[in-house]
């Protein structure tokens, strides 16, 4: 997909989960389970190990997109870019801080389309929403005390 960087913007991301990397972190590969803790998100479907279909309602609207995760690093980093639909593209890395504490550093560039959207851009609905999804999902992953799951493979497959 080719994005026109000009009008792409960009939100960063950072929070302390107390909890190791690796629990962090496969947590974050189960991606159907976003919509527990990710506002606005309906459904997210696995459609093989790279391709991801999403449905969500942004400011009153729903909207669908696909995505291909575009690199994967265990306990590193998850890579992913649009290829239908909303144009959007980030990284989320896991550092740890100690054994038993991780920092999720997010990164998400997209596109608004809409009127609306860019209006809610502006006034920074966005990025208050993904420090909301960061923090929920700190609460589900603490609260929790291990992963729903796991997925431990590497993208692009060397």
């Amino acid at each position: 997909m080719e994005t026109n960087t000009n009008t792409m913007h960009r939100i960063e991301k950072d929070i302390e989960v107390k909890a190791r990397r690796s629990v962090v972190y496969n947590q974050w590969t189960q991606f159907e389970s976003f919509p527990q803790f990710m506002e606005g998100v309906k459904s997210v479907h696995q459609l093989d190990e790279s391709h991801l279909e999403w449905k969500a309602v942004i400011l009153g609207q729903e909207i669908e997109w696909e995505a291909e995760i575009i690199e994967q690093i265990p306990d590193e980093r998850i890579s992913w870019r649009s290829t239908s639909g909303r144009p959007n593209a980030g990284t989320v890395r896991f550092i740890p801080i100690d054994v038993d504490t991780t920092k999720v550093s997010l990164v998400i560039e997209y596109e608004p389309q809409s009127a609306t959207e860019k209006l809610g851009d502006a006034l920074g609905i966005v990025s208050f929403r993904v420090g909301g999804d960061l923090k929920r999902f700190k609460q589900f992953i603490e609260d929790r005390g291990a992963a729903t799951g796991g997925w431990r493979g590497t993208l692009p497959e060397s």
